[in-house]
């Protein structure tokens, strides 16, 4: 894939008519009407855990639309379909409401592991990074309703940098590696005991900047996946109406079951990660 990549990028420099004419000849609308209720349902399920909870369901996009299109197209159309969701999902909270020092401390590393990312992406295994993440998310899960769902749970704690930095790292390696890191922000983010609105906004406004971090190094990997563009479009529409009821949902949930959920999701993340990661190795 790293030489298909450089080929790609060298015909795209030097010979840009002919990549024009092939991406566009390569363009079909798909007619498989599978490809709609499997492809919209996808995205306006996501599109409701953005709305709900400021993301955590995009993890599911790449395994879900694999059923109607490659991996890699799914990869690289979920790029600009979670950016999408961070436009219409800024209606649910407020940009000011968000923790200042957490994202200070975040966003740095973050943007050094998407670099890392990028560049590390034809040779790091993305089933590793997932199996890691998975097992990370279901200690911390698993820790919370262990222990009863204390309600000091609701109690912000004391930001300690360190775990920040390498929260900040390990998120921004594995989204752009495997779309998988979402749970562990959030694992970092509720471990921190922010009220559902500073927890929204904060988790919101970070996966808006990564996503479009992100969009630039996808468009260049895309350039190969001439229908990527296609089945943006096809399947965008979903994207209001999942966001729209996200909030409507989030508005009418106490502090309590937002945690709750919160919790059970990341739970199921961390549970389909690591299957996945188990059944791909199986079949090696």
């Amino acid at each position: 894939m790293h030489f298909e990549l450089q080929d790609l990028l060298h015909l795209v420099l030097t010979q840009p008519g002919v990549w024009l004419d092939s991406t566009l000849n390569a363009m079909t609308i798909p007619k498989n009407p599978w490809f709609y209720a499997v492809g919209l349902t996808a995205i306006f399920v996501m599109s409701i855990g953005k709305g709900a909870f400021g993301g955590g369901l995009t993890l599911l996009g790449i395994p879900l639309l694999s059923f109607v299109m490659s991996p890699m197209e799914a990869a690289v159309v979920m790029a600009p379909m979670a950016l999408l969701m961070d436009v219409f999902g800024f209606s649910g909270y407020r940009v000011s409401g968000i923790s200042k020092p957490d994202v200070g401390w975040l966003m740095p590393p973050i943007v050094i592991g998407l670099a890392l990312g990028f560049i590390f992406f034809v040779w790091v295994d993305p089933k590793t990074v997932s199996a890691v993440i998975g097992i990370l998310c279901f200690v911390f899960s698993a820790d919370w309703f262990v222990r009863g769902r204390r309600k000091s749970e609701l109690t912000e704690r004391s930001l300690f940098s360190p775990l920040a930095v390498v929260t900040g790292y390990a998120f921004g390696f594995s989204t752009f590696i495997a779309h998988a890191g979402g749970p562990i922000l959030s694992a970092y983010l509720l471990h921190r005991g922010l009220s559902k609105e500073k927890y929204i906004a904060t988790i919101g406004t970070i996966f808006s900047v990564v996503n479009l971090l992100k969009l630039f190094p996808y468009a260049v990997i895309g350039m190969g996946v001439p229908n990527a563009i296609v089945y943006f479009v096809m399947l965008a529409p979903a994207v209001p109406f999942g966001v729209f009821l996200g909030t409507y949902i989030h508005g009418r949930l106490d502090q309590q079951r937002i945690l709750f959920w919160c919790y059970v999701l990341m739970l199921f993340a961390a549970g389909k990660l690591m299957y996945d990661t188990l059944h791909a190795w199986m079949y090696i």
